[in-house]
């Protein structure tokens, strides 16, 4: 039997550090040589919870199955793994010291009869092997990391355009998350509220959240699907401070009346995320009389986000992010043309752009009238996702790029990143990709001016038409 045993304080509190380890897909942000980790059990994390760890080798990689068999709640987590090579038992435990956190971590391996000669040679490679990783895990607890700003890579690239949409594939994805920080921050009963949430890029959102102890209100159009959604997260993360609300958020009377339902209830919101989406082809119109992509993609997200600010307001450190995407390269800012009107030349792609645009722009302007309240607003974009969305709006595109779609999973990554880490509330105004801040413009013919961007927000605050037919389905509501 080899034994490694390393001590680490830490300025967290014992609940903080015990949630963030307790779920052991953590592990390949602090464990050296962890590749990759995922949760085999759906449920809160309890004795009998199994996970897969893959760790590398100086050649090639091994694959760990973990399995929780003791957990005392703040205080102990021990975990029995095995492999082709040995088995070991994690005893890890966490005590109060004044001014944080001190982890204990036991390791002992059992190398099977064959590879049992081999265990004086690898001693003191395992040994060097725990401080690592125990190093790494009070690195990450420290919780100080920096924004990432773009590289010279990515300048070169944003500057070739073509190079810069590479980076939206799975590719893009590989590259960037070679940088990524770990995220150590509690949300733990944080309220989030996320748009869109039943499939795609705010399923995975919701899913990922939720795993990490948020309380999650989702804005969802169809009872069924909201109800569908609302027990699979349950039953997959053990959360089950998750709840809906339903809303057609192309129509500016669901809006408004989501509005009033949640100020009327008077829960702040650590967290609005703007996701809902569709594009739209042929042209269509809501039965309110606005252009579907119009109203869907901008005018909703607006009034969502103003009515819902007091809410905001009520937080600690309030933060809205607004999915964007890198569709929005191809346009430049016109309000003249974000009422498309119904020819033979409308395209469902480019009105969706345009709205897209519309809606950098704006969470550019908020965040820079809100700098003064606290409330931080930042945009991202997925990159090219094999979402719902993406196989039934754009069929063709699918087919050209499956084969470098991202997941769901990896396009929300920088969602929930911008909902979670630390050093994401530092920043506003900022457009994202795989965590790091990206330029707004690819091309010089799309960059608008401060005049459009007034012209904006004075059309987006008095769209009367929209007001008064949403102020009219209420009042018949009423009645």
């Amino acid at each position: 039997m080899t034994v490694l045993h390393e001590i680490a304080d830490v300025k967290r509190s014992p609940e903080e550090v015990y949630d963030y380890v307790s779920d052991f897909t953590t592990t390949v942000e602090w464990d050296t040589t962890a590749i990759a980790a995922r949760k085999l059990t759906p449920g809160a994390v309890a004795v009998g919870t199994k996970f897969e760890v893959e760790c590398a080798l100086p050649v090639g990689s091994i694959t760990l199955l973990y399995t929780v068999k003791t957990l005392k709640i703040n205080t102990l987590i021990v975990l029995s793994g095995s492999c082709r090579f040995f088995d070991i038992e994690d005893t890890i435990s966490f005590s109060e010291v004044p001014g944080g956190t001190r982890i204990d971590y036991r390791a002992e391996f059992f190398f099977k009869p064959l590879m049992s000669t081999l265990a004086g040679l690898a001693k003191q490679g395992l040994e060097s092997m725990g401080r690592d990783s125990v190093a790494g895990l009070a690195r990450a607890l420290k919780d100080n990391f920096p924004v990432e700003t773009p590289t010279s890579t990515d300048k070169v690239a944003d500057k070739l355009v073509l190079p810069a949409l590479s980076l939206f594939s799975r590719l893009g994805y590989k590259l960037g998350r070679k940088r990524f920080h770990p995220m150590t921050a509690s949300i733990k009963s944080k309220h989030m509220v996320i748009t869109g949430a039943s499939s795609g890029l705010g399923y995975a959102t919701a899913q990922e959240l939720a795993r990490r102890g948020a309380d999650l209100t989702l804005v969802v159009r169809d009872r069924v699907k909201a109800e569908k959604t609302v027990s699979d997260l349950q039953a997959e993360t053990g959360n089950c401070n998750i709840h809906y609300e339903l809303a057609d958020l192309s129509l500016m009377a669901d809006v408004d009346s989501l509005v009033e339902r949640m100020k009327k209830r008077g829960r702040p919101i650590d967290v609005l995320v703007n996701n809902a989406g569709a594009l739209f082809n042929p042209r269509s119109e809501t039965n309110e009389g606005l252009e579907q992509s119009f109203a869907l993609l901008l005018l909703s997200p607006y009034r969502l986000t103003e009515g819902l600010k007091p809410l905001l307001l009520m937080a600690s450190s309030p933060r809205v992010i607004n999915v964007v995407s890198g569709g929005m390269y191809s346009q430049a800012l016109n309000v003249e043309q974000l009422l498309a009107p119904d020819t033979p030349a409308y395209s469902g792609s480019e009105a969706y752009a345009r709205q897209k645009r519309a809606l950098m722009v704006l969470t550019q302007q908020w965040a820079a009238d809100w700098e003064g309240e606290g409330i931080v607003v930042n945009a991202m974009h997925p990159g090219w996702a094999d979402t719902p969305g993406v196989r039934s709006a754009l069929p063709q595109f699918r087919k050209l790029t499956r084969h470098v779609l991202r997941s769901s999973e990896e396009g929300a990554d920088t969602i929930v990143w911008l909902a979670v880490a630390t050093e994401a509330g530092s920043v506003s105004g900022k457009l994202f990709l795989d965590r790091a801040e990206h330029t707004t413009h690819l091309l010089s013919k799309t960059r608008g001016s401060g005049q459009e961007t007034k012209k904006l927000m004075s059309f987006l605050a008095s769209n009367k038409y929209a007001i008064d037919v949403a102020q009219r389905a209420s009042v018949s509501a009423q009645t």
